[in-house]
């Protein structure tokens, strides 16, 4: 790990630079957002409208972006997005400042920033294996510090920051994170060009995107590490739709205390991500997998029955610290043992099915905080993801994960069959 050749190069920098600025300003939009909304209804239903806006456009678009992805240039798709973004973001901005603000313009916006991270995140993650030469351990590597800074960024930091500025004024977090993303789109320009994918010849966009599709759900590992997102994603979204009226009507929270609330999730998460490396070795990336997965949902159950905010917050830490893990282990193995021309599209395919199944989620939250209470959101979340840690356990297991591994070490055999 010390020699030259394991070195991360000096392009990792710009981009971890890139997305920890952005993952900064999402943070003060992730804390602001709901708080903006609650401040134009206390309607569950309608908080969940604007929670679940941003995982549509996966749900329409999500398999054939990646096919989209595998065609372009992928660090162009990067920064023109983040370009869009930029723009977009001051709509709302402006509307604030004007006080036209409304629940309908949230939403469309937060639809709009979602089709944008569906490209660039897609792009990014195609683009992180081919600038690491899809070596196993650097990919570990960087992932564990992106999604450490990411949340830090995005949750340690990002949320009290949000907070704060909105007592400054509606439209100051919003122009905050303007300038995040224009800050990612001038150091993602200045990283280092990679080959364009090869085309394939006299193919559809759609026959494309049906091959990334079928080879997700052919292996039964590449399926299992797309389902615990997924399934992970409807819990996690019902938390979050009645995360801020929790808070504020069963804990007596503040708003500067639900920024704190999410700072000790992502406080978790931090820790999450720096020791999943080293969950990796000792228990093996596929039973590590399940641990994590197992902590979360416990985690939630003592959310739910939390009788404080300091009870909460640490049940939030210790989620995210499962959190922090999983997004680490998951998306590295994804992408040592993945194909580079399928890259794109099997990552758009595994990320639409977790962020298709965020709205169900959303809405499910906001129909049982309805028609029970909102403590009923966080037992029934809680269920959901120990259930899905018993169904996908087989699935990524140890003996899976090292059999993906040997294949991947033989290019060709790779390039024609899955896996496992």
């Amino acid at each position: 790990m010390t020699t030259e050749v394991r070195k991360l190069p000096a392009g990792f920098g710009r981009l971890w630079g890139a997305q920890t600025i952005s993952s900064l300003g999402d943070g003060v939009t992730h804390a602001a957002l709901p708080l903006l909304a609650l401040t134009l209804t206390r309607d569950p239903m309608a908080l969940a409208v604007v929670a679940a806006a941003g995982t549509i456009p996966w749900l329409l678009f999500g398999i054939l972006g990646g096919a989209l992805v595998d065609r372009w240039d992928r660090r162009r798709t990067m920064w023109v997005t983040d370009v869009a973004r930029t723009v977009l973001i001051a709509v709302p901005a402006v509307a604030a400042a004007f006080d036209v603000l409304s629940i309908p313009l949230l939403a469309a916006v937060a639809f709009l920033l979602g089709l944008g991270g569906l490209f660039f995140d897609t792009a990014a993650t195609a683009y992180l294996p081919e600038l690491l030469r899809r070596d196993p351990a650097l990919l570990e590597r960087a992932n564990s510090r992106l999604r450490g800074t990411q949340t830090a960024a995005s949750g340690f930091a990002g949320p009290p920051l949000g907070s704060a500025l909105l007592a400054l004024g509606r439209s100051i977090p919003l122009v905050a994170d303007a300038v995040s993303f224009a800050v990612s789109a001038l150091l993602v320009r200045s990283l280092p060009a990679m080959p364009r994918p090869v085309p394939q010849a006299r193919e559809s966009l759609l026959r494309q995107a049906r091959a990334g599709a079928s080879y997700v759900f052919r292996d039964q590992l590449l399926l299992g590490l797309a389902l615990r997102p997924a399934v992970g994603n409807v819990a996690f979204l019902a938390v979050e739709t009645v995360l801020a009226l929790f808070a504020h009507e069963r804990l007596g929270v503040s708003d500067f205390g639900f920024g704190l609330l999410l700072t000790a999730e992502a406080t978790g998460g931090l820790l999450g991500a720096g020791i999943a490396s080293f969950l990796g070795r000792k228990l093996g990336t596929g039973t590590a997998l399940t641990t994590t997965a197992a902590v979360e949902g416990v985690a939630i159950l003592g959310l739910a029955a939390a009788p404080n905010a300091y009870l909460a917050g640490l049940a939030l830490a210790v989620c995210g610290a499962g959190m922090g893990a999983t997004m680490v282990l998951g998306p590295s193995l994804r992408q040592a043992i993945v194909p580079g021309h399928l890259m794109g599209r099997v990552a758009s395919t595994s990320r639409m099915l977790a962020m298709c199944a965020a709205p169900f989620g959303a809405f499910l939250g906001g129909w049982l905080a309805t028609a029970y209470d909102v403590r009923a959101a966080l037992y029934a979340a809680a269920g959901l993801l120990l259930s899905m840690t018993i169904v996908t356990a087989s699935m990524t297991s140890n003996r899976r994960v090292e059999a993906a591994r040997r294949a991947a070490a033989e290019p060709e055999q790779a390039e024609l069959v899955p896996a496992a």
